[in-house]
């Protein structure tokens, strides 16, 4: 399974009379974690699901009730910030509200508002509806935070040797999602209307929940001292979250204007145009567990695929439009193609990133336990919100001022500016570090070297 600092969770190593026992649960996963990944597997898919179902048909039908595209890409930003704010207080209260409690509960509170986003047809159109869509989205967003901050502190509480692993094999579900969620979603919308793509995946939802609750194990936690802002605070940690900003704001640009580029430019049907995305989707899903197994194998690897992530994520989005100044004519094939290379450049980015936040976090001597695992769950996931906040407000404005050509390459900035930033931390702390090392070596040296001469004479 590898060694826990390959795994990101410390370096302490178990007692000669459990070497045994580790090495026949590294071969085979016990009941409690594999009940652990089936109950984790079923909340990244239902929430992306959910959460991609509005791709293909909900900008248009926005703009019908009298939506513009800046208030449509502020609508799906408002998930993200308010699940932000959720994100940091709900991490810093794991222990005391309970892993299981806030995981169950965060689904079935999501569950709930799906379905009453269905209904939201039915207001009149105007202030009201763009009103409702907000209170909805942010509602939807406090149960998201919940279930996926506790689902990120159970899987590094039950595997804390190969946690990198076990989140790049779980993405599969989450592009499942992905890949499901906007074809279905287009499917649904054309053959039955706006009602029923959200209905229908609201009661799968809440029929999960009651069997996570005879799934998830229950896990006994003990409340830190640790502060939540002397982790935020630490320079590698900062970069780390600016990283998971430029991700999570690059992948939330797509949100509320690709489907309205591809309607335009390549005259798709709605049904179509969710097929566009699995481009993405499947590319993601299919590298994380390689990403994953890369990651905890070969921990030093993580901070370079962190860089060349960022770098190639860059040069993506401004080939996705592709940018006017390249002037090369958008042709299906081609968006295709790079959003193949944009699923597999964030999953670079994507599954390193966490166990590289535990793994700095002990090395400045946070506490090993649940308490800390919230914190840092808490941590990405607000950072995530952020970006996917800043991504669809600023991709909207920019998108209706610009054109989706510019606002794509610009967009691309976030990915450069992280990538650059990841590379130059990296080639200054190896610096550092070979330079500590040569200073602590010389003293030896030159003891060496007075020896060798003393005995010369």
């Amino acid at each position: 399974m590898g060694s826990r600092a390959a795994g990101g969770v410390g370096s302490e190593q178990p007692p000669d009379g459990m070497t045994e026992a580790l090495g026949e649960e590294s071969r085979w996963l016990t009941r409690e974690q594999l009940f652990t990944m089936v109950a984790a597997a079923s909340i990244n898919f239902s929430s992306m699901i959910c959460y991609s179902i509005l791709g293909p048909f909900f900008p248009s039908e926005a703009e019908k009730k009298g939506a513009s595209d800046t208030v449509v890409g502020l609508i799906f930003g408002c998930f993200a910030l308010v699940n932000f704010l959720s994100s940091l207080i709900l991490g810093n209260y794991l222990t005391h509200i309970g892993a299981n409690f806030m995981f169950v509960a965060g689904m079935f509170v999501s569950g709930c508002v799906t379905i009453l986003f269905g209904m939201l047809d039915k207001v009149p159109s105007g202030p009201m509806f763009i009103g409702l869509c907000f209170l909805v989205r942010a509602m939807d967003a406090v149960g998201f935070a919940a279930a996926m901050t506790a689902s990120f502190s159970i899987l590094a509480k039950a595997f804390p040797n190969n946690i990198a692993t076990v989140l790049g094999s779980l993405e599969i579900f989450t592009g499942l999602g992905l890949v499901l969620g906007p074809p279905l979603g287009g499917f649904l919308y054309q053959s039955f209307g706006y009602e029923v793509p959200f209905i229908t995946l609201g009661c799968v939802v809440l029929v999960l929940v009651p069997v996570n609750m005879c799934l998830l194990p229950k896990y006994d936690s003990i409340p830190s001292k640790d502060s939540f802002w002397k982790l935020a605070l630490l320079p590698k940690i900062l970069l780390l979250c600016f990283t998971i900003f430029s991700l999570s704001a690059c992948l939330g640009f797509l949100d509320p204007t690709m489907s309205l580029f591809i309607l335009k430019k390549f005259k798709l049907p709605a049904g179509y145009v969710g097929l566009v995305f699995l481009g993405l989707a499947l590319s993601y899903s299919l590298s994380s567990p390689l990403l994953g197994l890369l990651s905890d194998k070969l921990p030093y690897l993580r901070k370079w695929l962190l860089v060349s992530g960022g770098l190639t994520t860059a040069l993506c989005f401004f080939m996705l439009g592709p940018a006017p100044v390249l002037h090369i004519e958008s042709q299906l094939w081609m968006f295709v193609l790079v959003l193949v290379l944009i699923g597999f450049s964030l999953g670079m980015i994507a599954i390193p990133v966490f166990p590289e936040i535990l793994h700095c976090a002990y090395e400045n001597g946070f506490e090993e336990g649940l308490s800390l695992l919230g914190l840092v769950s808490g941590l990405f996931n607000a950072m995530w919100s952020l970006g996917a906040f800043a991504g669809p407000t600023l991709g909207g404005f920019l998108n209706g001022k610009l054109g989706f050509e510019w606002a794509s390459a610009i967009q691309g900035g976030w990915a450069l500016l992280s990538g650059l930033a990841a590379g130059i931390f990296y080639i200054t702390e190896a610096t550092r570090t070979s330079s500590s090392s040569s200073l602590q070596t010389s003293p030896g040296d030159n003891e060496e070297r007075t020896h060798l001469m003393g005995s010369e004479t």
